[in-house]
């Protein structure tokens, strides 16, 4: 009997151990690897309407300088009308995956975009594929299906900046983030994409509104539920309950999350507390900060037109209503 025991207890420790060692060996193949997708094609402009498209999108709806700013306090600087340089260096903390930081995306020719072909910056927006090769979180980079204007306009916005000399840190991964990055489809490439060659016309219609929530301003990233490790989507898109941590700008209470409202018409809902189109525009072009720590990047979304911000009311308005959170955004975390 007790031999019968011993041997159960061998074989059962034989096969804990090469499972380990056999995860061991496929994350360390895995979480890093390098993957191959097409460079896409892009068609700079120094053309004057051209790189004032780009402007609006970078400063504005796609809200670029929200993380590739040199600190939060970019943000800061936009709400007083100056565009900070987009050199990069924020941290960005994913919790127990580790922090990563952003990338200089001015055409510095050592530290910036200037180490770089056209195609290699598209493919990162496309592809979610950084020039190295390597992937980086898709949902951070939601331009799959931004229209081929849109992206020439951005990429030509970025290469017509001046240079800026700024060495980022790399990302820091631990044994958790290693592993999480080996299996969650959210850390790999995209395997589609279908993007048109224009985008819909700047005019208050769904069309243009899911554009904008989907490609370019990323309204679904955030106000879907996700699991906190994986950043797996865990419930209906636009239906909100993530959980975020403030962003470190000064005077930030560290200890006041945000629990992502519901952009569903749902009754409860934060859309619901619109009554109509107008005042939705208003909060958000006047409306301003109210929370200094809220990852909502309200500054550059202050910038967007009227029409773009009305599509965008248009197209919430028409989801599907689903479960989600109710009340206050805002609550304290660690009391």
């Amino acid at each position: 009997m007790i031999k019968g025991i011993v041997r159960l207890l061998a074989i059962v420790c034989t096969v804990v151990v090469v499972a380990v060692i056999a995860l061991a060996a496929y994350v360390s193949v895995t979480w890093d690897k390098i993957y191959d997708r097409p460079l896409p094609q892009v068609r700079v402009s120094r053309d004057p309407a051209v790189l004032a498209r780009g402007e609006y999108l970078v400063y504005g709806p796609a809200h670029c300088v929200e993380c590739h700013g040199a600190s939060y306090d970019a943000l800061q600087k936009l709400a007083d009308g100056e565009k900070a340089p987009l050199v990069g260096g924020v941290a960005l903390p994913a919790g127990p995956l580790g922090v990563l930081y952003s990338s200089n995306l001015t055409p510095d020719p050592e530290t910036g975009i200037g180490r770089y072909t056209d195609g290699q910056i598209a493919r990162m927006m496309r592809w979610a594929i950084r020039p190295d090769g390597r992937a980086t979180i898709e949902p951070l980079m939601p331009f799959g299906n931004m229209s081929e204007d849109d992206l020439s306009a951005i990429v030509s916005y970025l290469r017509a900046q001046p240079p800026v000399r700024h060495e980022v840190r790399r990302n820091e991964w631990t044994l958790i983030g290693k592993v999480v990055k080996s299996f969650s489809s959210v850390f790999k490439p995209r395997t589609t994409i279908d993007p048109p060659a224009a985008a819909p016309a700047q005019a208050v219609t769904r069309e243009r509104g899911e554009y904008l929530a989907r490609y370019v301003s990323n309204c679904v990233g955030c106000h879907t539920p996700r699991d906190q490790t994986t950043f797996a989507a865990t419930g209906p898109e636009f239906s909100g309950g993530m959980e975020m941590e403030p962003i470190p700008l000064t005077g930030a209470d560290p200890k006041l999350w945000f629990k992502t409202p519901n952009l569903t018409p749902m009754h409860g809902s934060g859309l619901l507390k619109f009554p109509d189109r107008e005042t939705f525009v208003a909060r958000f072009q006047r409306g301003g900060r109210q929370h200094l720590g809220s990852v909502m990047p309200w500054e550059p979304f202050a910038r967007m037109s009227t029409e773009d911000l009305g599509a965008l009311y248009e197209y919430l308005h028409s989801l599907p209503a689903a479960s989600g959170p109710t009340g206050e955004a805002a609550f304290r975390k660690g009391d």
